[in-house]
């Protein structure tokens, strides 16, 4: 009797362990989620920033100005909920100014347009990559947020589902050629 008592205790011992390990790895991905995230917000307004910054300097014609400026602005003054639409506008946007490599040769002919057309094909080139940390993270909480044991005993607590960012991150062509 009292060696199953035993045997009892230490299994159920172990499994306590097992499901703390397994909330606190469910409380390292989330906190992985976070940092993803404040990694892909400060990359999408280093972007618009940039996009901004250059639609203002009087080097682009008018109209590429003003359609890059309201699309660069609009993702920055953007809600929580409307904010991939309008980072999704913004890459359109880029794409419709720098369709033409033309374009960005303009910008860079200009005094200081070298360093801003490279500042702004950096951050161009550094959103999908945030943007897959993130979404990779948010996979990783998923997967595991969807086992068993994680739902039964509720051990991701009150953290909300995590959501994908999910917007279109495809740079210009004669941007993301010039990349370096």
């Amino acid at each position: 009797m009292t060696a199953t008592l035993i045997w009892t205790l230490v299994v159920l011992f172990a499994i306590g362990l097992y499901l703390s390990w397994t909330a606190g790895r469910l409380d390292r991905l989330h906190a992985r989620i976070d940092a993803a995230r404040a990694a892909l917000d400060a990359q999408l307004l280093r972007r618009a920033s940039v996009a901004q910054e250059l639609a203002t300097s009087k080097v682009l014609d008018p109209a590429a100005s003003i359609v890059l400026y309201e699309a660069a602005h609009a993702a920055r003054q953007a809600e929580e909920e409307q904010r991939e639409v309008a980072e999704s506008e913004l890459s359109q946007a880029l794409r419709a100014v720098f369709e033409d490599a033309r374009q960005l040769d303009v910008v860079r002919e200009a005094p200081g347009g070298d360093a801003a057309a490279r500042e702004l094909a950096e951050a161009v080139r550094r959103v999908p990559m945030a943007r897959r940390f993130h979404n990779d993270a948010v996979g990783a909480v998923r997967r595991l947020r969807q086992h068993r044991k994680v739902r039964w005993f509720r051990l991701a607590g009150h953290a909300p589902f995590p959501m994908a960012f999910e917007m279109d991150d495809e740079p210009p062509p004669s941007l993301a050629d010039r990349v370096a």
